[in-house]
This record gives C-alpha cells, structure tokens and sequence, in this order.
C-alpha cells in the first residue's frame, strides 16, 4: 500500500473541507440575522437547495375502508364484513328456494352469479347512510339493508303479472317473510319494476326479489352508472337533476304489462297455533 499517497488523500480531504467550512461561515456571517437562521440548516449548500430531501411514507393500512369519497373507521368497517360473511351463509338456504320459485312460476333467473352485493358496493351504502344521517350508528345502518343477497326473476310481459303472483306466493308459503313491496308499474316518471324484500325463516336475514320484464330489466341496466353518480356525495343538485331526467327518459319507453300497476304483496302468512298435547294429564 502506498502509505504517501493514503497521506495525501486524506490532506487533500481535509484541506478542501476547512475551505468550504471557512466559506460558508464567512457567507453565513455577512447575511442578515434572517439569512442566517433560515440557512442554518443547509451550511454546505445553497440556500434553495435542502440537504434532506423530505421521505413521504404511505399511510398504514389501520382497518378502515375508502372509496368515492367515502370512508369507514376501522371498527365499522369490521362489522361490515361481519354482516358479509353473515350474508354468504344466510345465500346458501335461501338461493335454492329462489330458483325453485323461478322454476315453478316459468321465470328467467337473471345474474344469479351476482346474486351477493359485492364488498364495496355494500360499504359505499353503509358510509353513504352515516353519511346522510349522522345520528345514525353502522348496526343503524347494516339493520336498513335488505339487498345484501339479492335475485331477478325475468318474464314476457304477457305472462309477467301472473307469474310475479306466483312466485311470491311460493316464497310466502316456504315461511320467508315479505318486508318490503315496491311497485313502481303505475308511477309517472322513474323507475318501474317491482322490488320486494323477505326475511329468510332459517337465518332472518332479510333478501331482494326484483321482478322484471326484458325491456324494464334493459332500462334497469343502462340508467345503473346513471344512478350511482346520482348518489354520490359530491354530485351537484344541479347533475343529479340532469341524471334523473335521463334516467326518467329511458324508463318513459318501458311498456306497463297488462296488470302489472295492480301487483301486491302477498297476504301474511297466519302463524301456526301451538297444538294441544295429546298426553293425559295428571289429575287432582
């Protein structure tokens, strides 16, 4: 090793630091008290020039969820996906009997692939109700949703009313009860189809049943993009009334199936009374 030349090096080094030391003292020494303490930091180079570029770090994932503008803590979050995976066990006893009614009433079972909300879909309704009612808490929430698992049965208009009344019976009679009945045939402008809600006797979870003709199903379709922007926190009243008279405009073509505007739900079930023991009973 050339011990000369190591020696060299290193007075080299030395010499080239005191310089630019003795230079940045005397430059920080002829600058305004302002100067200098805004230079403090970056004695060894220029002004504009920082010598620790500052570090982003992403933020660490702490259970929540966000999307569109929309967000749930961590805890809500968790009771979300609590009440999914209740939701996929509740599906398992109640899609047979769906696709039965379907079979019995000579329906068309549409998107049953589809038939669980998915996660995010879900979530953005959950945080869009503590959104729109801030006195509301997530089990408030999850309590309101009855389309967590959900179906379309589909018919010709000309056999539309009577196999609509046929396939609520059939659910009605396998002890689901119905919640919600929303016929829209008869309305003047919107949306038009019916949606009904039940209560799954085994698991109490509450489903969706839309009944469908081709066309208000085609309509259904097209307007759905429509109707999700119109639900958006952040759209303007001024869009949302734009989207709601496009949405209005596709649904004015639907034609009403003879009847249809007449639907209702089916009559609640009359509950079992307990019968008599056939027992003897003691005496005295």
């Amino acid at each position: 090793m050339n011990i000369s030349r190591t020696v060299s090096r290193a007075a080299t080094a030395a010499a080239l630091a005191a310089a630019l030391s003795v230079g940045a003292i005397q430059s920080a020494a002829s600058a305004s008290p302002v100067e200098r303490a805004g230079t403090a930091r970056t004695v060894n180079a220029p002004a504009s020039t920082p010598v620790f570029a500052p570090v982003f770090k992403a933020p660490l994932d702490d259970g929540g969820w966000t999307g569109d503008g929309l967000s749930l803590n961590a805890a809500d979050n968790a009771k979300v996906d609590a009440f999914i995976d209740r939701a996929k066990k509740a599906e398992r006893s109640i899609s047979p009997q769906v696709r039965t009614a379907a079979l019995i009433s000579g329906a068309k079972l549409i998107g049953f692939d589809h038939r669980l909300k998915s996660a995010d879909s879900l979530k953005r309704k959950v945080a869009t109700s503590l959104l729109e009612h801030p006195e509301r808490n997530v089990n408030d929430a999850l309590a309101g949703i009855n389309d967590s698992v959900r179906y379309t049965l589909q018919w010709p208009d000309g056999r539309y009313t009577e196999g609509v009344a046929l396939a609520a019976s059939v659910l009605s009679e396998w002890g689901n009860d119905n919640t919600k009945w929303s016929n829209t045939w008869g309305r003047a402008k919107g949306y038009k189809a019916i949606n009904s809600g039940w209560r799954a006797p085994r698991s109490e979870h509450l489903f969706e049943v839309q009944f469908h003709t081709p066309a208000s199903k085609h309509a259904q379709e097209v307007t759905h993009k429509l109707y999700e922007e119109q639900r958006l926190p952040g759209t303007s009243p001024e869009r949302a009334k734009e989207l709601q008279a496009q949405q209005d405009a596709l649904f004015a073509a639907v034609p009403v199936p003879p009847g249809a505007d007449g639907l209702t739900a089916p009559a609640p079930r009359v509950p079992r009374l307990p019968q008599p023991s056939l027992r003897p009973q003691p005496v005295g």
